[in-house]
């Protein structure tokens, strides 16, 4: 799933190529795909980009007129393309969701694909981005300069939940997700499971600081990529997530894996949980 650096890297993308083209057409593929009605997708024909930017996990092209907003959910992607086709696309069981032509001889713009047959992507044609209930309801953005530690800490304080989890809750910090949060946790030598109520001031200064750094690196090293690198960019700079059973970069111990209904986290027991592996109940229930 694209998280913060890699949002943040196509909104950089958007803002060289797209900021002050006019859109030419914008067609929905997938029925699924357009999460509004009012205004209707065509109204953004005729009106001109006029900047690219972020919202959490959230793309937002904004225009002298609507907004075209994405959330490119777990398997969604954005796919720039100069040369696009002059017919338009049909309606079919490939991954095309949506195609946005800009104007001009060169037929450029970008393709929404999602791969899988779990159906995700969000689109929205919006006056404002705030009218995306996704958007209403985020947290503060890690790299905003408002985010300080204090502030951090207030959102951690009396909150009886894995750290785990109350990274990846929009409501609470947007834009970080399962990869970002096993590498924070890692980085900052913490247990997924340990409760945000129990961290003591000195470990929420340090899971504050590798935060920090951590999507702040991700997003250097997606800087000025092009779309279709930045995904093997993100699996590159990962040194525990979607790497079981592989050596931990740090100590060489085996990172392990805890799997849920529909996702798994990844950690080093020695430098996170003590040498202690986390109890895994899918692997407990095939050892019965």
């Amino acid at each position: 799933m694209p998280e913060l650096p890699e949002v943040e890297a196509l909104a950089g993308i958007l803002a060289d190529r797209a900021v002050g083209r006019e859109i030419a057409r914008a067609l929905p593929v997938a029925v699924s795909v357009l999460k509004t009605y009012d205004p209707p997708l065509t109204a953004l024909e005729g009106r001109t980009v006029t900047a690219a930017g972020r919202h959490g996990k959230f793309l937002d092209l904004a225009t002298d007129g609507p907004h075209l907003v994405i959330h490119l959910a777990r398997a969604g992607w954005l796919r720039w393309k100069d040369g696009l086709p002059e017919a338009p696309p049909r309606p079919g069981r490939g991954p095309l969701a949506l195609r946005l032509l800009l104007s001009g001889p060169e037929r450029s713009g970008f393709d929404l694909t999602e791969a899988g047959s779990r159906k995700g992507l969000a689109v929205y044609c919006v006056r404002d981005p705030g009218e995306v209930p996704g958007i209403a309801r985020l947290g503060p953005d890690p790299l905003d300069d408002s985010f300080t530690r204090e502030a951090f800490a207030g959102l951690l304080r009396g909150v009886r939940h894995r750290i785990k989890g109350v990274l990846r809750d929009q409501s609470v910090i947007a834009g970080i997700g399962n990869a970002y949060s096993d590498e924070i946790l890692h980085a900052a030598r913490m247990s997924p499971y340990r409760l945000a109520s129990d961290l003591t001031e000195e470990e929420i200064g340090v899971l504050y600081e590798v935060m920090g750094t951590t999507l702040r690196d991700a997003v250097e090293r997606s800087r000025g990529l092009a779309a279709g690198d930045l995904k093997a960019e993100k699996r590159s700079g990962m040194r525990v997530h979607g790497r079981t059973g592989e050596p931990c970069p740090v100590c060489g111990d085996t990172v392990r894996e805890v799997s849920f209904k529909d996702s798994a986290l990844q950690y080093c027991p020695t430098c996170q949980t003590g040498g202690k592996p986390l109890a895994d109940r899918r692997m407990s229930r095939l050892l019965k």
